[in-house]
């Protein structure tokens, strides 16, 4: 039983500095990306190379997946800087398919469908860290240092610039802000943050392949920030706590069979994001409009 418990709470948090570096881009700048799957593999696939071929330092791992994600982030920054709203979404959707098939056909990269498999196990500085317990304290460190990192920036001048472009960006302009380079860098950072948990993941499973980066993952991730609550620090991980409970409490249910547990779980993700849009728009831990 504590082996699961472990093991949820290591994937909870990986998925909680995902939906973080989402919100970053949703909450705050007011992007709505459905290819944030994407970033997430290019780290995975980035730090788990590095572990097979040198050496399996998770800080070094993590440096070179945030690297290639946010520089690989610019495909997502340029269409960001050229259209708005649903064009925005038609061209990250886009960005998504092309990458799952790159992701498949680059056998000596990503070993293609059949994934990198044996992952070294996670070092830190000469340190094995690949005992469940501790690797789950390196990953609740991370991510404390990401929503520090967030709430420094979100409280500066970057972070009024990027609120003052989601609430108008024609406004923001007209003030003097500098639209395009605030957009890039908001893009550049969220994506670094997805490939460090891209990182993570890859070094928590021992495995990788392209199923882990699909479409569906994308909107697995908006689904945990807008159900959640956008712009808050807290409302992403009430949202991956729901999230990743949930299959795990459906597996309990005995009038449900096995294999419908996806199924009905995606219908409450929908019901539940339908609802949330309705009744309470900001999320459940989201603030209303004028609070933020």
């Amino acid at each position: 039983m504590i082996a699961y418990l472990t093991n949820l709470a290591t994937l909870a948090t990986i998925f909680g500095i995902l939906a973080a570096s989402l919100n970053l881009l949703i909450g705050y700048a007011g992007i709505f990306s459905i290819a944030h799957a994407v970033f997430f593999g290019l780290g995975a696939y980035a730090g788990a190379q590095l572990a097979m071929l040198l050496v399996p330092d998770l800080l070094l791992a993590c440096l070179a997946g945030g690297l290639v994600a946010g520089a690989l982030s610019l495909c997502l920054a340029l269409p960001a800087l050229r259209v708005r709203g649903e064009y925005f979404v038609a061209a990250s959707l886009g960005l998504q398919m092309m990458a799952v098939t790159v992701f498949s056909e680059a056998h000596a990269v990503t070993g293609g469908h059949g994934g990198l498999v044996g992952i070294p196990l996670a070092s830190l500085l000469g340190f094995d860290i690949s005992a469940p317990a501790t690797f789950l304290m390196v990953c609740l460190v991370v991510l404390a240092l990401m929503l520090l990192v967030i709430r420094l920036l979100m409280r500066g001048s970057f972070g009024r610039g990027l609120m003052a472009i989601r609430d108008s960006e024609s406004a923001a302009e007209a003030f003097g802000k500098n639209v395009a380079r605030l957009k890039t860098l908001a893009v550049v950072l969220g994506c670094a943050m997805a490939g460090v948990a891209g990182v993570l993941f890859a070094f928590y499973m021992a495995f990788v392949n392209v199923e882990s980066f699909t479409l569906e993952q994308s909107i697995l991730v908006m689904a945990m920030v807008i159900i959640g609550g956008t712009a808050t620090l807290i409302g992403p991980l009430v949202g991956v706590l729901l999230l990743l409970l949930l299959p795990a409490g459906l597996s309990f249910l005995p009038f449900i069979p096995p294999t419908e547990i996806g199924s009905v779980q995606q219908l409450i993700y929908g019901l539940a994001m339908a609802l949330l849009m309705i009744f309470r728009p900001a999320g459940l831990a989201g603030q209303s409009t004028g609070q933020r």
